[in-house]
C-alpha cells in the first residue's frame, strides 16, 4: 500500500508553489515527459508484438546500429517536446545536431526559455533480451534570449540543470526526478496511467558492498583502476571486503539499485576508448545532478562530472558514480 496517495503532476505543483516567481513552464515540461515516456511505456511493454523488435538497418551518429525501440523512443520525445511551447532547441542522442523549436510551436510561448538532452532508450542493445531499459533526461534554461535555440544554448555546465531525471521501463515502469530539491522516485500505475510517488527524498547511503563494472575490459584499463577492483574483491579484514558484483549492462539499472542501496557505478576509459562511451550531456551529466541530490558523487576519476564543459553535443566521459565514500575512494586508486 502507498503511504501516500500523490501523483507526479501533484507533486511537481507542490514543488513550484515554494518559488512564487515560477511560471509554470517547467512543470508543465516534466509533464510533458511523463506523458510521452508512458507512450513509450506502452510500446516498450508490447515490442514483440508489434514488429518493434530487433534493428532497422541505420547506424547513428556513433556508429551504432539503430534499434527499432530506439528510434521510436526519438521520434515520439521529439513530437511531444517541440510542441509543447516551453522549449528553444531539443537535444537527443540519436540526432547528430541539435534540433532548434520551430517558431510556429514557439508563437504562443515566444519566450520560451528551456532546452532539453536526453537519450531516448538508453540500454537498447538489451532490448531484445527483456532486460530494463530507460529514458533519460536533462533540462537546462536557454543562454540566447530568443527565437529558435542555439548551439550555446546546449553546450552548459551539468551545474546548470534546472532539472534531470530518468525513466525506467522494466517489471514496472519508474521515474525519478530532480529539480535540485532532492530525488523523489514514482512508480506508474497502469490501471490509473499515473505516476504514484513511492520514494520522497531519496538518499544514496554514504558507503555500500556493491561495484559496477564491465570487467570483460580489465586487461585494457589502468594499472590504478585494475588495483582497486581486485582490492574490491579482496578478503581483507577490517576493509568491509570483499564487495559483491552487481553489473547488468543497462546504465539506468545498474543506477537505479546503486541509488537505492548504495554501491559504485564505473564505466572507466581504457587503452581502446581513452574517454568510455558514456556521453556527458546525455548520460553523465543528468545521473550526476541526481546522485549528487542524493548525497552521492559522480566524477571523471579526477573531475567533478557537473563541471565539465562541453566542447560538442557527443562528447564522451569516463564516469564513476555512486556512494560518496565509495568515489572517493576509486578516485584515490585511478589517480595513483
Amino acid at each position: 500500500m502507498l503511504r501516500k496517495f500523490v501523483t507526479l503532476y501533484r507533486h511537481i505543483i507542490d514543488e513550484e508553489r515554494l518559488y512564487p516567481d515560477a511560471t509554470g513552464q517547467l512543470s508543465d515540461l516534466l509533464a510533458d515527459i511523463a506523458l510521452a515516456c508512458k507512450v513509450i511505456s506502452l510500446e516498450v511493454n508490447r515490442a514483440g508484438l508489434i514488429d518493434l523488435m530487433g534493428l532497422t538497418g541505420d547506424e547513428n551518429v556513433h556508429g551504432e546500429q539503430v534499434k527499432k525501440l530506439d528510434e521510436y523512443a526519438h521520434t515520439t520525445l521529439v513530437r511531444a517536446m517541440e510542441v509543447s511551447g516551453h522549449l528553444c532547441a531539443i537535444a537527443s542522442e540519436e540526432s547528430e545536431d541539435f534540433i532548434p523549436v520551430k517558431e510556429k510551436f514557439m508563437g504562443v510561448r515566444p519566450m520560451s526559455k528551456y532546452i532539453i538532452h536526453f537519450d531516448p532508450l538508453d540500454g537498447s542493445s538489451n532490448i531484445d533480451a527483456n532486460i530494463s531499459i530507460g529514458t533519460i533526461f536533462s533540462v537546462f534554461k536557454r543562454v540566447s534570449s530568443s527565437g529558435p535555440g542555439t548551439l550555446e544554448d546546449c553546450l552548459q555546465q551539468g551545474t546548470k540543470q534546472v532539472a534531470a531525471g530518468y525513466v525506467m521501463y522494466g517489471s514496472s515502469t519508474i521515474m525519478v526526478y530532480t529539480t535540485g530539491r532532492g530525488v523523489h522516485g514514482f512508480t506508474l500505475d497502469p490501471t490509473v496511467g499515473e505516476f504514484l510517488l513511492f520514494h520522497e527524498n531519496i538518499k544514496i547511503p554514504k558507503r555500500s558492498k556493491t561495484y559496477s563494472i564491465n570487467e570483460g575490459n580489465y586487461t585494457k584499463w589502468s594499472e590504478g583502476l585494475r588495483n582497486y577492483v581486485d582490492d574490491l574483491k579482496s578478503d581483507s579484514k577490517g576493509k568491509n571486503r570483499p564487495y559483491s558484483a552487481r553489473y547488468v549492462g543497462s546504465l539506468v539499472a545498474d543506477f537505479h539499485r546503486n541509488l537505492l542501496y548504495g554501491g559504485i557505478f564505473m564505466y572507466p576509459g581504457d587503452s581502446k576508448n581513452k574517454n568510455g562511451k558514456l556521453r556527458l550531456l546525455y548520460e553523465a551529466n543528468p545521473l550526476a545532478f541526481i546522485v549528487e541530490q542524493a548525497g552521492g558523487r559522480a566524477t571523471n576519476g579526477k573531475e567533478r562530472i557537473l563541471d565539465i564543459v562541453p566542447l560538442n553535443l557527443h562528447q564522451k566521459t569516463p564516469l564513476f558514480i555512486g556512494s560518496e565514500e565509495d568515489v572517493l575512494e576509486a578516485e584515490k586508486y585511478v589517480k595513483s
